[in-house]
């Protein structure tokens, strides 16, 4: 068959259509038509199961597709962080803080998906938080000290903190609460105990804080030793300062390395770094305080080894006794100073 032909009205002869084409025309205009006749099967058959209309259907999926594609890019995100990132710090931050803008963006999309005529952003967020501080104020505050911490870092993970009467090493921080990993409590010289305390986030504008490691992790310690009057005090203070040399004397050396970086963000300064022993007078005999800066974490440890080398010391020189409550009887004339005791009897030395 060949084209048909037609006169066009200026006398020139033109080629007409070829038949399949105008086929095809129908049946794309078929399909379209069978598409949209299915998709208007599927919103009817949605809206009598639900009771859900064309345009809460239309927001739902596309509140559903808004934040599949926002989580999805941060699983990309994560995926490629994981893999270039050894440190597990840095990916722990990543994963927390992505997840807060992925929070933050569904929030913005789905809110301005579902309230159309609020066009503004400030507005819309506006209207959101009034709603909100009426009924969740601690909330809001916790965020508020979320956005602190954030901001400003009174601590981070993994800091050894303090907060009111609960003290832990800090291990989590979320939108709402931070955990620590107990310290102290029934546990002698700041060891954990186990237990995990959840904390919401505006104690940091209500409870005074404590850190222990942010920028000087260095504290002092102090141990007391308590001879008896009868001993040589003297040969005592010089044997616990040789001791304290050899076991604690790199922790001073340490943190004055340390404390120069910290001068350059806080007014810390310390005439003294190295240890001392200082001596003052108890009820039951001279007490010999050793006062030794180390590590937060290592208190016990430090503690430990400088007891047992004591208690070594102590027994090689016996001019050294501990003292402790006793009860005694004590005569002047007897045993005090020669110059003042009377004459003794036959048989008294």
């Amino acid at each position: 068959m060949g084209r048909p032909e037609s006169v066009s009205p200026g006398g020139h002869l033109t080629l007409g259509t070829f038949p399949y084409q105008e086929a095809d025309t129908v049946q794309s205009q078929v399909g379209e038509g069978a598409i949209g006749n299915f998709e208007a099967g599927v919103r009817g058959w949605v809206e009598s199961v639900t009771g859900m209309g064309p345009t809460v259907q239309n927001n739902v999926l596309f509140s559903v597709l808004a934040v599949v594609v926002i989580y999805g890019l941060r699983r990309i995100i994560l995926r490629v962080v994981d893999r270039r990132v050894e440190d597990p710090r840095v990916v722990y931050q990543w994963s927390k803080s992505s997840s807060y803008v992925a929070l933050f963006v569904s929030v913005v999309f789905v809110g301005s998906i579902w309230l159309e005529g609020l066009r503004s952003l400030g507005t819309f967020l506006g209207l959101l938080s009034a709603g909100v501080a009426i009924a969740l104020k601690d909330l809001i505050a916790s965020m508020a000290g979320w956005v602190f911490i954030l901001w400003r870092r009174p601590f981070q993970m993994g800091d050894r903190i303090q907060i009111g009467d609960r003290a832990g090493d800090v291990v989590d921080l979320r939108l709402f609460q931070f955990t620590l990993l107990e310290i102290g409590n029934w546990v002698d010289a700041d060891q954990s105990t186990g237990r995990i305390i959840h904390l919401p986030n505006l104690l940091v504008f209500t409870e005074p804080l404590y850190n222990y490691t942010a920028q000087f992790e260095f504290i002092w310690n102090e141990l007391q030793v308590l001879v008896t009057f009868e001993s040589d005090w003297r040969k005592g203070k010089e044997v616990l300062q040789t001791l304290l040399d050899q076991h604690v004397g790199d922790s001073a050396k340490e943190a004055e390395r340390a404390m120069r970086t910290a001068t350059k963000k806080f007014l810390i300064h310390f005439q003294k770094l190295t240890p001392k022993v200082y001596t003052s007078v108890e009820d039951s005999g001279v007490l010999l305080t050793l006062r030794f800066i180390c590590r937060a974490r290592e208190r016990r440890g430090r503690a430990e080894e400088l007891w047992e080398a004591i208690l070594d010391a102590f027994t090689d020189h016996h001019e050294l006794d501990f003292a402790y409550p006793t009860t005694r009887m004590y005569h002047n004339m007897v045993e005090g100073k020669k110059g003042i005791r009377a004459d003794l009897p036959p048989g008294w030395k």
